[in-house]
């Protein structure tokens, strides 16, 4: 059920039951139940990079004002993976700023102050390299067949050119703040939410999502996969290995989101794993063998505040 979740967020639990070979009912009672764990959403996620731009944002907070820190950073619209660090690692997040700004360090000076913090390292993200399109650790579970019968069909040609421009009105605007907060909500709900006709929100989410401006992301707990153990892994590059260390990092179950950024580091990646053991054997086996790589950093995160998606529920 997760690994059809991701190749496509919105599907129906019909369809999905159908292609498991299960009921409608128990396909539903198994997603909401995980759902009221807080161990799987499905959020809405709006991407536009000619309108935004990502950064990697390491944070030192003052003494005695981290968990304050922490909740500003959460409740924050234009914030995510927000992630405590072990020992004296701080706290880090990816921020989006608006590209329009033409100054990305002004804008970060900005909020840096609006946000009460005293010291930041920024990089930039440039290109995701791994994880897009979800975590391969949890995209081995359905034949390629069954894949093939969940993905949602894509439009043809002429139905992209009568597309109107993807500039959003006020109705997108809510419709995707909704989105963000729970991405199965259902057309009639949406629709009743942003006072337009459900057939018009079924055509506009179709529209966003197959121009790339809207994409779901499937928020799943690690442990249900018994990945215990998250960190973020820096990795130090020699410029010409870029290609072929990218291209590796795509066939590692263990990395959930890798992508090439600026900085001191060319590599910025999110790993996944059941133990340190499995890390220590991970950077012995895996990356320690791969040429072209001169450092490796890593950091154990003890708790994420906040993933892909809208906060829900206020950090503790």
């Amino acid at each position: 059920m997760l690994h059809a979740l991701q190749l496509d967020g919105r599907a129906s639990f019909t369809r999905i039951a159908a292609v498991l070979g299960l009921s409608e009912r128990a396909v539903s009672r198994r997603y909401h139940r995980l759902r009221s764990r807080l161990a799987l959403r499905v959020v809405g996620l709006t991407r536009d990079e000619s309108q935004n731009e990502e950064w990697f944002l390491r944070i030192m907070a003052p003494s005695g004002s981290s968990d304050g820190l922490m909740r500003a950073l959460a409740e924050r619209d234009d914030t995510s993976w927000v992630a405590v660090l072990a020992g004296d690692g701080g706290i880090s997040c990816i921020l989006r700023l608006p590209t329009e700004a033409r100054d990305g360090a002004t804008a970060l000076e900005r909020f840096r102050r609006s946000a009460g913090i005293a010291t930041v390292s920024a990089q930039r993200l440039l290109t995701p390299v791994a994880g897009v399109g979800g975590w391969p650790g949890r995209l081995e579970a359905l034949t390629p067949e069954e894949q093939d019968a969940l993905r949602p069909d894509a439009p043809s040609k002429d139905e992209t050119e009568q597309w109107p421009s993807p500039a959003l009105s006020n109705s997108d605007i809510h419709l995707l703040r909704l989105l963000a907060v729970d991405g199965r909500m259902s057309s009639a709900r949406l629709a009743r939410a942003t006072g337009v006709p459900e057939t018009t929100v079924r055509r506009r989410i179709a529209e966003l999502t197959n121009r790339g401006t809207l994409m779901f992301e499937v928020e799943i707990d690690p442990k249900l996969y018994g990945r215990n153990l998250d960190v973020i892994c820096w990795m130090e590059i020699q410029p010409a290995a870029l290609s072929t260390i990218s291209q590796a990092l795509r066939s590692h179950s263990e990395v959930a989101f890798a992508s090439t950024t600026t900085g001191r580091t060319q590599i910025l990646a999110i790993l996944e794993f059941t133990d340190v053991g499995d890390l220590h054997q991970y950077l012995v086996e895996r990356i320690g063998v791969l040429p072209g790589i001169n450092s490796v950093h890593t950091e154990i995160v003890t708790r994420w505040i906040k993933r892909a998606g809208t906060l829900v529920v206020p950090p503790r």
